[in-house]
């Protein structure tokens, strides 16, 4: 799914900047916000109440926060941590932490349907969560493949963890993944959940789930209630498991156990069937991610083959002033008074916003400044500035007036966009590629650097400094060099996205007005919107 806009006028509870919605799912909407207090990136996840519920929804942020954390103490690095929840609009709101993944239907969707063995796999990650939870008597009731994350490695994430029971309603969201008995609106416990695993499994195996979603919430549920679901004809060894989950009467599924013993069995007998484990929880190779979102919720560093030609030849697309990598998302303050040697975001945390770099010899622009200060209005867009949405597969927010204006391959696996206006200066490169080293400061220090030192006026500022961009690989270099007779500024930064991925963005302007107020706000701008998209 592509990201869209969001259009709302004022942060969820004070404090949450939606910037774009991330994913869609019956009843449940996620955005990509920006946490205002702390300048940190976050998931902002809106499930729609029904318009009867009142007394109990009072309640829902405090059963929302008290489950998550409860499932969270036994499956650390495993469950989508809340850090708040809300009703607000009649909706209620959950905030987590960044997800460093990507949800499994966005992944089906993009490479089609999974390999028994593959399957096997993501069925048991989930099955260590559901054991965990339910020997704490905590039940899920919202499993759907839209709450579950594949990362590029490790295991995947839950999220959703005490939505259900907040109302009367059986179901709030993704319908056609409820169990019968919880369609018929009785009470529900871990046999829901096994349910709603085997619907998950079918929908790896099938490429579709064992019920259609009949467009209304009260539709779906009935065709779950009644109706036999769908024969499959791809699960392969894992049918009997599949059909055996999906019975209609809670105690003729098989234990927890059962499930286990034939998953196992698959990985074992077909160990060749599936990818990797770091590949399989890696996304589609031509997905969204995320925000560097990458949003998934994925920016990266550019690639060995793109970084060589543009920095030994120059790139056809780059004509104003020698670049190389860069690309980053919402900044936060660096150090005050930080001197030129300091570039570069340091080592931030996973899912932290890393620092625009400061110009030399002066603070870092206040995000609570004019530089920086949150956009107001509708999709949240600084006046002056517009979004542009590249064919290729990415979008970024630009000064107003700017356009494409080259565009260049290196080889059939990267490629090059220049960004820029006839009178403006300043220009920013978007580079992808599939061919990048494993070693973001590597690939600025051995393979951009030494073609742009062959240029005589290169001069790079500070040290190539390694960071981390909404939980990946980055590394961050600037450097000063003349372009026809003026000195002109670039901020690189490089973004891994795993496979040999990789996107990162240029932004070169005079030096002399570097520090002015347009140009770091048009920075810190670029950096907060860059998205890769269904291209990267």
């Amino acid at each position: 799914m592509g990201w869209a806009h969001a259009s709302t006028g004022r942060p969820v509870a004070g404090r949450y900047r939606l910037v774009e919605i991330t994913h869609r799912e019956t009843n449940r909407v996620s955005w990509y916000a920006d946490d205002l207090r702390t300048g940190r990136p976050c998931l902002a996840t809106r499930v729609e109440l029904p318009a009867q519920a009142a007394e109990g929804v009072r309640r829902a942020p405090s059963r929302v926060l008290r489950a998550t954390e409860n499932v969270a103490r036994l499956c650390p690095d495993r469950i989508a941590g809340v850090v708040d929840a809300v009703v607000e609009g009649g909706c209620l709101w959950t905030v987590t932490a960044w997800i460093d993944g990507t949800p499994l239907d966005e992944v089906l969707l993009q490479q089609g349907a999974f390999a028994p063995a593959r399957a096997a796999r993501f069925a048991l990650d989930l099955l260590d969560v559901l054991d965990a939870a339910h020997a704490e008597a905590v039940t899920h009731g919202e499993l759907s493949p839209g709450q579950l994350y594949l990362r590029e490695t490790g295991p995947m994430v839950v999220a959703g963890y005490g939505v259900a029971g907040t109302t009367s309603a059986p179901r709030l969201t993704a319908p056609s993944y409820a169990a019968p008995e919880q369609a018929r609106n009785e009470r529900v416990g871990p046999a829901a959940d096994l349910w709603a695993l085997g619907a998950i499994l079918c929908t790896m195996l099938e490429g579709r789930p064992p019920f259609r979603d009949r467009g209304r919430v009260a539709a779906t549920l009935r065709g779950v209630d009644r109706l036999p679901p769908r024969p499959p004809v791809r699960c392969g060894p894992l049918t009997g498991v599949v059909t055996g989950l999906l019975r209609k009467e809670p105690r003729e599924r098989p234990s927890r156990q059962a499930v286990r013993d034939a998953l196992t069995r698959v990985l074992r007998d077909a160990p060749d069937a599936g990818p990797a484990p770091e590949e399989a929880y890696g996304p589609a190779r031509r997905g969204r991610k995320r925000k560097g979102v990458l949003v998934g919720a994925p920016l990266a560093v550019v690639t060995a083959a793109a970084a060589v030609v543009a920095a030994t030849t120059g790139l056809p697309g780059d004509d104003r002033a020698d670049g190389g990598p860069t690309a980053s998302a919402s900044a936060t303050a660096a150090g005050a008074g930080a001197a030129e040697g300091a570039g570069a975001a340091g080592g931030t945390g996973a899912g932290k916003a890393p620092s625009v770099p400061p110009s030399p010899g002066t603070a870092s622009p206040d995000p609570s400044g004019t530089a920086s200060r949150p956009p107001a209005g509708p999709g949240a867009l600084p006046p002056g500035y517009r979004a542009h949405r590249a064919p290729e597969g990415f979008s970024v927010v630009l000064p107003e007036g700017w356009e494409r204006q080259r565009t260049s391959r290196a080889t059939r696996l990267s490629y090059r966009v220049t960004f820029g206006s006839d009178d403006d200066p300043r220009t920013l490169a978007v580079t992808y590629s599939e061919r990048v080293g494993p070693d973001p400061v590597a690939v600025w220090r051995d393979t951009v650097e030494p073609g742009l030192e062959r240029t005589g006026a290169y001069q790079r500022i500070g040290a190539v400094r390694a960071t981390t961009y909404q939980g990946r690989e980055a590394a961050d270099m600037q450097w000063t060099t003349t372009y026809d007779g003026t000195r002109v500024r670039t901020f690189g930064r490089g973004f891994l996205l795993g496979g040999g991925r990789g996107f990162s963005l240029r932004w070169t302007a005079p030096a002399a007005g570097w520090t002015s107020t347009g140009n770091q706000e048009a920075l810190r701008t670029v950096l907060r919107t860059f998205r890769p998209g269904a291209g990267g």
